[in-house]
């Protein structure tokens, strides 16, 4: 067997990525999120249980203030997110996902759980695992990023 082109790795890579997210937001949809979108997904990430300012929202998703504030308009028009005073300093605003949201990311690891279940049933446990292991190797600590959406378009 012959190794192939090393352009198609990273290619091959996003295509997974891609296909899990993608039906990720079709299941989402019938459950009653049809208007999320991937962008949401990181945001939603991003302002976490405890919530989060607009600064640290920008921060974590790695794009400006002005435009997580953006996202995060979307999100409140949407009903996945709202914007309260902040009890430590009332000149700042956190944002605080709804039951909406909460709800949204819960249904979210549900799907994920089966979409992993469904690679285990097409290339088996072991090879799977091989494949987790193996990105955690060469990915290392930082795996888990929020900044796509602004490494992307930055």
């Amino acid at each position: 067997m012959t190794d192939a082109p090393g352009y198609e790795l990273p290619f091959l890579l996003f295509g997974g990525f891609r296909t899990l997210i993608d039906r990720l937001h079709a299941e989402l949809a019938h459950r009653g999120h049809p208007d999320l979108r991937p962008s949401h997904g990181f945001a939603m990430q991003a302002i976490g249980v405890r919530g989060a300012t607009a600064s640290e929202i920008g921060r974590r998703l790695g794009v400006s203030k002005q435009a997580a504030g953006k996202t995060v308009d979307r999100l409140e028009a949407l009903g996945y997110a709202e914007r309260a005073d902040d009890p430590a300093d009332a000149r700042r605003k956190i944002v605080r996902l709804t039951a909406h949201g909460v709800d949204a990311l819960a249904k979210s690891a549900e799907i994920f759980d089966d979409l992993r279940a469904e690679w285990v049933r097409t290339l088996g446990r072991d090879h799977v695992r091989a494949i987790e292991e193996g990105l955690r190797a060469v990915a290392g600590p930082t795996a888990y990023r929020l900044d796509a959406a602004g490494w992307l378009s930055g």
